[in-house]
């Protein structure tokens, strides 16, 4: 009785057609994905009168105001900007807009990743393309890092900056204004006016600095007062040094 044999070189190229099977499968899901996308912004536009009263009304909470606007300096000046948290908001409430960060390959130790916003309705896109080495530097110098998770994070860091300029080239300019402008009356709403809250909010945002290694003598040599003598534009300052410090715009000096 004859036996069926194996043909090893017929099942090498089956395994072999498997990962292009696949990738096609995924190309075509993503196709269809974008499709069904963009049919749904035609058919449901933004109205934009509502969208911008979504976004403003989002401003009035203490949470986003006090992590909406970053601080850096830059040649004897303090450059400011809506951060990447203020961006999200502002993409999730005038709608219709596809954003998001995606590694596109991972080899020798550095990620290759893209940035992107997509206004589906107006078909504007913007994309950054950049490369995020598997190192965190320090003081002590670099560190080459190897655990999933701490590679992740550097990832997602970096790529967080290239999305918020993403979003922000696709969201029209006068509507971003209006956010930060309702964000600053917030924050300024918010200090207190009474001594014991003042002293608390300054009590809190310290604690909060102190997790990047500023202490309240740094923040009294800035201000050349004592903390308790800090006024509300001050704090409102400190806050936005605290969400560059979060964000990773700036490094504590």
């Amino acid at each position: 009785m004859n036996q069926m044999v194996k043909n090893p070189f017929q099942q090498t190229a089956v395994s072999e057609s498997l990962p292009n099977t696949m990738t096609e499968v995924k190309s075509q899901r993503e196709a269809s994905e974008i499709q069904a996308m963009v049919f749904m912004a035609k058919q449901f536009p933004r109205n934009q009168i509502q969208a911008a009263d979504r976004i403003l009304n989002a401003c009035t909470r203490q949470t986003l105001a006090d992590s909406a606007v970053y601080s850096y300096p830059r040649g004897g000046q303090n450059v400011e900007g809506p951060s990447i948290r203020l961006a999200e908001v502002l993409a999730q409430n005038w709608g219709n807009i596809d954003f998001g960060i995606r590694e596109l390959s991972q080899e020798n130790g550095v990620s290759t990743v893209e940035a992107y916003a997509w206004d589906l309705e107006t078909n504007v896109r913007q994309a950054k393309v950049f490369q995020v080495v598997h190192k965190r530097v320090s003081k002590g110098g670099a560190k080459t890092l190897t655990d999933p998770r701490d590679i992740y994070e550097i990832v997602a860091n970096q790529g967080s900056r290239r999305l918020r300029a993403c979003i922000l080239s696709v969201i029209p300019g006068d509507i971003v204004e209006a956010a930060l402008a309702q964000c600053s009356i917030t924050q300024a709403a918010s200090v207190g006016t009474k001594p014991e809250e003042v002293k608390e909010t300054i009590r809190k945002l310290t604690e909060a600095m102190g997790k990047f290694g500023i202490t309240p003598e740094n923040i009294q040599d800035r201000y050349q007062c004592r903390l308790e003598a800090i006024r509300p534009a001050q704090i409102v300052e400190l806050r936005k040094i605290y969400t560059s410090l979060k964000d990773g715009m700036r490094q504590a000096v």
